[in-house]
């Protein structure tokens, strides 16, 4: 009769744990040493030691700080901290925008908004509810602060048949107390 087969001795889990130990603190040691030969620390280097002691250098009289008095930083005349006005402000430049179109479909105006960006233009979306017509998506380009910029960009459009109309916004001016 044949003898049955002999299994294999069972491993104790304590080897493996013990490996993998092992395994992480050589690993450590050799990550430290790597990064001490890399920033060139090394903390067994004993530094020199000076032959003669160095003589106390002579202690400089610390710089006083200086003082500031909150009335005596501020002008005494107010008038003088308040700007010399000379007369009436121009007037803020006027900004233009090319019109693209205006579509009561907001996907009609994502479509012309991304025909523009293809021919590189950029393009922005503005809607607004315009009394007894419902609401318009409105594609505009811009804003323009001179009419070359205006007319560089008015014959691109045209030269991809794309209508587009001049809208000039005159700034609000704002008051100054």
């Amino acid at each position: 009769m044949a003898k049955p087969a002999s299994r294999p001795a069972r491993r104790d889990g304590n080897s493996i744990f013990a490996g993998v130990l092992i395994g992480l603190a050589v690993g450590a040691a050799l990550a430290v040493g790597v990064a001490l030969w890399i920033t060139g620390n090394n903390p067994f280097k004993t530094a020199p030691s000076p032959a003669k002691p160095a003589a106390p250098a002579p202690a400089a009289a610390p710089e006083p700080a200086p003082s500031f008095d909150f009335y005596k930083v501020l002008p005494g005349d107010e008038s003088a901290a308040l700007p010399a006005t000379t007369g009436p402000a121009a007037p803020p430049a006027p900004r233009y925008f090319l019109q693209a179109g205006a579509f009561h479909n907001a996907e009609d105006a994502d479509n012309l908004k991304a025909q523009l960006a293809l021919l590189g233009v950029q393009a922005a979306i503005q809607t607004s509810d315009v009394a007894d017509k419902g609401v318009f998506h409105r594609v505009r380009i811009g804003p323009f602060l001179a009419m070359d910029e205006v007319n560089r960009t008015r014959s691109l459009l045209t030269q991809n048949n794309i209508p587009a109309t001049l809208v000039r916004e005159d700034p609000t001016p704002q008051e100054t107390p």
